[in-house]
């Protein structure tokens, strides 16, 4: 039977690039598409995740009930699963950790959030671990390449945003988890803009030459948000990296790429959609 509350926040998560309100307003939140184990048909649920390197992590708490939840059990039959982040559709493979490893990120995870931990404490089933690894990469979902840079700036500030208040609510040092989430950050921001200047700069230029030193700007500025992000890589690489250091580094860094991102849309938008 469809879940009415599920339904309504997948509606409300596709028709905002996966932006939601609610309970689940300010998390991080995807929508996991498995396939039924009687029946063989598709169901789509909305579940946290937590960033893992080249993997996100979802954990099948089921609210701490005794019994696994549906997703979880349909991914054990059949690990091909769909998911959705809001920016990108893309195929990927699960794995239920086991052993040392499922402990270790189910303990980082509760740090992280100590919910985690109530669940499990709810309940004598061992929460499982679920890593998603993705299969293919693909175009983001938008109806245009300009709606398209826009869909992929907006997921940075959201980010951006998120690995700001986990700082601010967390201890004097950075936990293991929110040391993840801004390497990983870290790690899309250097992949997005090398990709921009050896992709879309190279292929603009050519076709308007006059945009020269719009491109110039755009690539010294991620020459400087490269650096910054290497700062901030050099911070958390530190043991007990001090949060009040991360915290000005990630403020400093959202001024200045918010600033760089607000010019790109405004210079490149009309250009991408034909407008300018």
């Amino acid at each position: 039977m469809p879940n009415d509350f599920n339904q309504q926040i997948i509606n409300e998560f596709r028709a905002n690039q996966g932006r939601v309100g609610g309970p689940f307003e300010g998390s991080r939140l995807i929508l996991l598409t498995t396939t039924g184990i009687r029946t063989g048909a598709k169901h789509t649920t909305p579940v946290g995740y937590l960033p893992d390197d080249e993997r996100i992590l979802v954990i099948a708490s089921a609210g701490g009930a005794d019994r696994h939840p549906q997703w979880y059990r349909n991914l054990v039959a059949d690990p091909q699963v769909t998911v959705e982040d809001g920016v990108f559709t893309y195929p990927a493979r699960a794995e239920v950790l086991t052993g040392a490893e499922r402990d270790r990120l189910f303990a980082r995870a509760v740090a992280a959030d100590p919910g985690w931990g109530e669940y499990q404490a709810m309940t004598s089933r061992v929460i499982p671990v679920v890593a998603l690894h993705q299969l293919a990469a693909g175009p983001p979902d938008a109806p245009s390449w300009g709606a398209a840079l826009k869909l992929v700036h907006d997921a940075f500030r959201r980010e951006l945003a998120l690995i700001r208040a986990e700082i601010h609510h967390s201890g004097p040092t950075l936990g293991a988890q929110l040391r993840v989430n801004c390497l990983r950050l870290c790690g899309g921001l250097h992949t997005h803009h090398t990709t921009e200047d050896s992709g879309m700069f190279v292929g603009i230029g050519a076709q308007r030459p006059e945009l020269a030193p719009v491109l110039d700007r755009l690539r010294a500025e991620h020459r400087r948000v490269a650096e910054l992000v290497a700062r901030l890589q050099q911070t958390l690489a530190a043991d007990g990296a001090d949060r009040d250091q991360v915290r000005e580094q990630v403020d400093q860094l959202i001024a200045e790429l918010e600033a760089h991102l607000a010019y790109e849309e405004e210079q490149l938008i009309p250009v991408l959609d034909g407008t300018g």
